[in-house]
């Protein structure tokens, strides 16, 4: 494998390639450190440690994992690329419900353009209100659970400076939109995924090390070979898949005959990747939200009790439900089982003992009800792994081999090294994993 890797960077344009991802990645962490304009730096750091600290711990420890620490810093790239993803998530739900949409979609190169575009837009919208929600709760002091009582801002009260620093990170997540489209282009593997990688990687060491020095060794250890055995674990499953055999009768088209092939539709066991763990989360995050804006609600105090810290059975029993549940939603609108048996019977492709059209169809859709509960359960155990660790190792917010964290790092992590592999068979060399 070191031999692969060093036969890569051998290889003058994949070498360029790979050198270019990794300036990006050094633009993105500067960027992901610098404070925005008018952010009194000492005491925001101030007001960090107070809020891992304290009750509301587990919340902003997630708050942390998708910005890669700079949220709760006020950094230029304070809102990361959650924006993004959502927006792009919100895209394919509308994809499902707008005719339009949809038929740009089957446009092909130039519909996915538009849509595209559609995405980047909505980015920027949902960047001025998140941005605006962020330094209006920095500016009354709410940012922080009400654990910091300082000013993080040079000048709460002027309005001027409000819209600079939203100006700035709106701006912030408009370059990381372009940065992502760069490596995409100019790099290798999916840009976007590549900064979220970088943004969850970048908290791992540190929070890897405070258990060392909180717990012990002996924790420390023992963290170590769990988080070993659940990286095994997620890289199994992550490559587990159903491969459905597909046969193509021959047929002639003028004088050429086409067909009589073989091939299989792979449905993976984790069809649905990291979404359904997203949605969840966000969702677990608005009430805790609501109980910040209105404190003095009589619901408030039944929320912090048992919606905000993450060890809570309410909390953990909600999470894992709402996840089995975005995981069959988002399957069922990202994959089509009619779709797939109109296309397989327009060019001539049948299942071996499965009839065309409407038979292949109801097999196709039982099959992947039937993957997808497998699929469901394990992103629900994963992702409770961080709040099981909490209650019984009382590793607080530091906990480092969350079921999100992992997600990331390995399917990210094995799409990029798929994609390296496969420029450098293309090239007659060894592969990168041989």
């Amino acid at each position: 494998m070191l031999t692969a890797f060093a036969q890569a960077f051998r290889t003058p344009d994949l070498r360029k390639k790979l050198l270019f991802v990794l300036g990006v990645i050094v633009l993105f962490r500067i960027g992901s450190t610098t404070p925005a304009p008018g952010i009194n730096l000492s005491n925001v750091r101030q007001c960090v440690d107070l809020a891992t600290q304290g009750e509301n711990s587990s919340l902003f420890s997630l708050i942390n994992v998708f910005s890669g620490g700079a949220l709760l810093q006020l950094t230029v790239f304070a809102l990361g690329i959650m924006p993004y993803i959502t927006a792009s998530i919100i895209l394919q739900l509308l994809v499902v419900v707008i005719p339009r949409l949809e038929a740009l979609k089957k446009e092909g190169q130039a519909g996915q353009t538009k849509i595209t575009q559609y995405t980047r837009y909505l980015t920027l919208g949902l960047a001025i209100l998140q941005a605006t929600g962020i330094v209006a709760l920095a500016r009354s002091g709410n940012l922080f659970g009400g654990a910091c009582n300082l000013d993080v801002l040079y000048s709460p009260d002027s309005i001027p400076a409000f819209l600079l620093i939203v100006t700035t990170m709106v701006a912030g997540t408009a370059v990381i939109m372009w940065l992502g489209e760069l490596i995409t282009d100019r790099g290798v593997g999916n840009g976007m995924s590549i900064l979220i990688f970088t943004q969850v990687v970048a908290t791992f060491p540190g929070a890897l090390w405070q258990i060392r020095q909180t717990q012990g060794w002996t924790t420390f250890i023992l963290v170590c070979m769990v988080g070993l055995i659940v990286v095994a674990g997620v890289i199994f499953i992550e490559q587990a898949q159903r491969r459905i055999p597909v046969q193509y009768a021959k047929r002639m088209v003028g004088r050429r005959m086409f067909g009589g092939s073989s091939t299989y539709i792979p449905l993976k066991v984790n069809q649905a990747g990291i979404i359904p763990v997203i949605f969840a989360s966000s969702l677990l995050y608005l009430p805790a939200l609501l109980a910040q804006f209105n404190p003095e609600a009589p619901y408030t105090a039944f929320i912090n009790d048992h919606f905000v810290r993450g060890d809570h059975p309410y909390y953990m029993i909600t999470f894992f439900a709402l996840i089995v549940f975005f995981t069959y939603f988002y399957v069922s609108i990202t994959f089509n089982p009619e779709e797939v048996a109109d296309n397989m019977r327009k060019y001539g492709g049948f299942i071996p003992g499965i009839r065309a059209g409407q038979p292949t169809q109801d097999y196709l859709g039982y099959v992947l009800s039937r993957i997808t509960a497998p699929g469901a359960l394990y992103l629900g155990f994963i992702a409770l792994i961080p709040m099981i660790a909490i209650a019984l190792l009382d590793a607080s917010q530091n906990f480092p081999f969350g079921g999100t964290t992992i997600l990331i790092i390995v399917g990210v992590g094995l799409d990029t090294v798929k994609q390296i592999e496969a420029q450098l068979q293309q090239r007659n060399y060894e592969g990168f994993l041989r």
